[in-house]
């Protein structure tokens, strides 16, 4: 089985800025990918919002992300599908390359596999994604100054964004399909007093097109056509661009069901990226987070990347002190408990001091390896390990205890 120390799902901001400080912090690196590299800022035509980057359109973004990964010399491999499973303590990624299966086993993996926005499915959709279809206010708003934009949905998103987009556009249809919105009352009234937002109720689209085909020099001359689910009336509204906020759903796939996650999917994580299962972390717009942006996604990559490093260097260390030798003792102990930490500079200086190797190791910074080793209720505590068995726990709970659990 091929191993690696640092498996990246997904090559996207978030997985290429995690290669990035993964390949820095000297870790063996492989990112996997299904797509482009850059992830769903290829279908973005322009990005103005990236700090040092005053203009780029999403591909060329993606390139250079990309770019800046190989400098590194980091692998990326293309892949049909990755899989996580865990195996005991192995986590292990299964990969599917047309008809050839391969498996990973990773000290760790961050998973990056982002987002994708939920389309109306409508005619002409497809074909406009990026001319005058977007599915991001912050991203694009700024491209339709001064002109007549749509936003097509109802809930929370749909409302707050058409009330973002005012500050652009000279004005804003919201299209729904039922009598009233369904985002919160506050944000109702918010968007009904502003008089650039009118609402266009019990009303789907239809087709999105071309208002004057001839024109190709002006992507902001689009016409949607419209039906009313009550009367079945079609009508057309011509506007500049329009945006879909009919929901967004995660790519989670990989780790579904493996780790826990809100409603809708949505990964959980704390502030270092740590998913609820230990080494795998999630980054990017795949993660339950306020804001999905490509700044944001690229931040996260940076921390999994630096959490995971950190993981799987003390991985490393547990595993070379505490499991791997045929017998050892060591003191266990909590850092945020001051008579602990006193007892544990005890223990160093008896160690010191009789010439015995004695790892001091701190059962709340290693939190899982102290659970695993069913130690969590026992600190502090000298521990003699077998081949990584637990043979004998001694708790601890004075001075004078250490000398005789390390005798």
């Amino acid at each position: 089985m091929e191993k690696r120390e640092l498996v990246i799902i997904g090559a996207g901001p978030a997985g290429m800025s995690a290669a990035i400080y993964g390949r820095r912090a000297g870790l063996d690196v492989l990112v996997l990918e299904r797509g482009a590299t850059g992830g769903q800022i290829n279908i973005t035509d322009e990005i103005e919002n990236y700090p040092g980057v005053a203009h780029a359109t999403g591909p060329e973004i993606g390139d250079m992300l990309k770019n800046h990964a190989l400098k590194f010399e980091t692998e990326i491999r293309m892949v049909d599908n990755s899989t996580v499973e865990l195996r005991g303590d192995k986590k292990v990624v299964i990969t599917k390359k047309g008809a050839d299966t391969n498996e990973i086993e990773a000290e760790a993996i961050i998973v990056a596999t982002g987002a994708h926005f939920r389309r109306l499915g409508c005619e002409g959709e497809a074909e406009h994604i990026g001319q005058g279809v977007s599915f991001c206010a912050v991203c694009d708003g700024a491209f339709f100054e001064d002109l007549e934009v749509a936003v097509v949905g109802g809930g929370n998103t749909a409302v707050e964004e058409g009330g973002y987009l005012t500050k652009f556009a000279s004005k804003v249809y919201i299209i729904h399909r039922r009598d009233e919105f369904r985002a919160d009352r506050a944000a109702i009234a918010q968007a009904l007093a502003n008089p650039k937002i009118e609402p266009v109720y019990n009303s789907v689209v239809e087709k999105i097109e071309d208002r004057d085909p001839e024109d190709d020099d002006d992507m902001r001359n689009l016409n949607l056509v419209l039906k009313n689910v009550k009367t079945g009336e079609v009508s057309n509204l011509p506007i500049a661009g329009v945006f879909m906020f009919v929901g967004q759903e995660p790519d989670d796939e990989c780790v579904r069901g493996l780790v826990k996650a809100e409603k809708g999917g949505w990964i959980i994580t704390n502030d270092r990226m740590e998913t609820s299962v230990e080494g795998i972390f999630a980054a990017g717009d795949v993660r339950s987070k306020y804001l999905r942006q490509v700044i944001t996604a690229a931040s996260d990559g940076a921390v999994a990347a630096m959490a995971a490093s950190s993981y799987i260097n003390e991985q490393l260390h547990l595993r070379s002190t505490l499991l791997e030798p045929e017998e050892v003792k060591a003191f266990f102990y909590s850092s945020i408990e001051q008579a602990q930490v006193k007892l544990s500079n005890s223990a160093e200086n008896f160690a010191k001091a009789n010439g015995v190797k004695v790892p001091v190791i701190d059962g709340y910074r290693n939190a899982r390896m102290t659970e695993k080793l069913g130690l969590t209720e026992k600190l502090p505590a000298v521990v003699t390990l077998k081949k990584g068995v637990v043979d004998k726990v001694a708790t601890i709970s004075a001075e004078s205890d250490i000398a005789s659990a390390l005798a």
